[in-house]
């Protein structure tokens, strides 16, 4: 065979391969033993024909395809090894000419990853402080969860509980039909729709009012967005909200090993900050990450970015959410190369950084995920048993373990390479 090469966009080689004369004949002989055996050729008995009988009998084309269909993938496995071609998936096979046959084979290859000086990289953590005001809402919304709720003989208020009959009709067809619902009237509620709760304040027990209303524009229903309601609503009890003491005594009804107001609001703040310190972390690492890869140049085959979507698709807990497939597909590519751009970035870091994750690592992870697993700790121990999970979990090691240096170059000053940071050489 004879076999020319080019680079072509998108991370992929196109390989030119051309049948030599003596590698077809070959094939054809191959070809026409493996049909003859199969085929009764009128004048002959099952496999003793010759081969021109058996060529006029199917048609040479049949001979060649069965001959190609074979050579072709020998070939272009042959041509790969020679060319020293890295492929990472199938080929796309396209036959340019018929005699001598000659044939395209384009395949996708490594990617390529050029790193720019991420070690430049600077980035100033967001300080996290927990405010007296952030302190006194959580407890405000506790106090909330520990209210009374008592009957009112009085004309419903925002704020109030209402037991509430409601009927919604929209072309004269009942869309919304709820009898003894308990319903909250909160400012700027949008249930059912925006407006629904101001439409009952001033109502009293016994009551029925109608009113019309429109479903907004991004109401989760298509068919009704814009479409006015025609309600009937009537309710049966009001009940007032009574917020009990904010102090010691309420601090113990909670039921948290706690005794004083103290002690809840020291807890909170430190929930908070908790809380405020692991998305002040995540952000973090979204810039970090963000930088490295604007900095690097990047090519990758299309054919990685679609097995990325696949595995984004088997994530989904209800099948596309009520999208197609094409158009989960479209709206997931992006994410999908976004994803792939960061772990080839996060591999080549590791590997310039000489990042390893060892066997003590790994087992000490297991054991910290067996501990927080509780109860099904020995079912856990036993998911990690397998080394195809062990070799999962050390790569979500090691990314774990590259990011953090990321950070740290990114957040510690004058760092050249070289020079330790957490015990890993650079």
């Amino acid at each position: 065979m004879k076999v020319s090469s080019e680079k072509i966009e998108g991370c992929r080689v196109a390989l030119n391969i051309e049948v030599e004369p003596e590698e077809m004949e070959k094939a054809l002989e191959g070809a026409y033993r493996r049909l003859v055996s199969k085929t009764i050729v009128p004048g002959f008995r099952k496999g003793k024909a010759p081969r021109p009988m058996l060529e006029r009998h199917i048609g040479r084309e049949a001979l060649v395809k069965d001959a190609l269909d074979r050579l072709v993938p020998e070939l272009y496995e042959q041509a790969i090894k020679e060319q020293e071609i890295g492929a990472i998936g199938q080929p796309e096979m396209e036959m340019t000419q018929a005699e001598p046959p000659i044939f395209k084979a384009t395949v996708p290859v490594r990617p390529v990853v050029e790193l720019g000086d991420y070690r430049a990289i600077k980035v100033t953590p967001e300080a996290v402080e927990i405010t007296d005001d952030e302190v006194n809402e959580v407890l405000e919304n506790l106090r909330h969860t520990q209210a009374l709720w008592e009957p009112v003989e009085r004309e419903a208020h925002l704020g109030d509980l209402v037991a509430i009959d409601v009927e919604g009709m929209v072309e004269g067809k009942t869309v919304l039909d709820n009898k003894g619902s308990q319903y909250q009237l909160s400012p700027n509620s949008a249930m059912p729709v925006p407006g629904f709760a101001e439409q009952i304040v001033g109502m009293r027990m016994g009551e029925e009012k109608a009113f019309i209303l429109p479903f907004p524009e991004d109401f989760s229903t298509a068919e009704l967005v814009g479409k006015e309601c025609h309600f009937r609503a009537s309710i049966s009890e009001v009940k007032e909200e009574h917020l009990p003491e904010l102090d010691d005594e309420f601090v113990k009804g909670l039921g948290q090993d706690l005794e004083t107001l103290e002690q809840l609001r020291e807890r909170i703040a430190n929930n908070l900050k908790a809380v405020a310190e692991q998305e002040a972390k995540s952000k973090l690492e979204s810039q970090v990450m963000e930088a490295v890869v604007g900095l690097a140049n990047l090519e990758f085959p299309a054919i990685l970015t679609e097995q990325e979507i696949d595995r984004m698709a088997r994530e989904q807990t209800i099948r596309f959410g009520g999208i197609t497939e094409e158009e989960f597909r479209h709206q997931a590519r992006p994410v999908a190369e976004r994803r792939i751009a960061n772990s080839l970035v996060i591999g080549k870091v590791c590997e310039e950084e000489k990042i390893e994750v060892n066997g003590a690592e790994t087992d000490a992870e297991v054991e910290r995920r067996v501990q927080s697993a509780g109860e099904q700790g020995e079912q856990t121990r036993q998911t990690f048993s397998s080394p195809e999970a062990r070799e999962s979990l050390q790569n979500e090691l090691l990314t774990r373990k590259t990011i953090d240096r990321l950070i740290e170059l990114a957040t510690t000053e004058d760092v050249g390479p070289g020079e330790e940071i957490y015990g890993e050489s650079a």
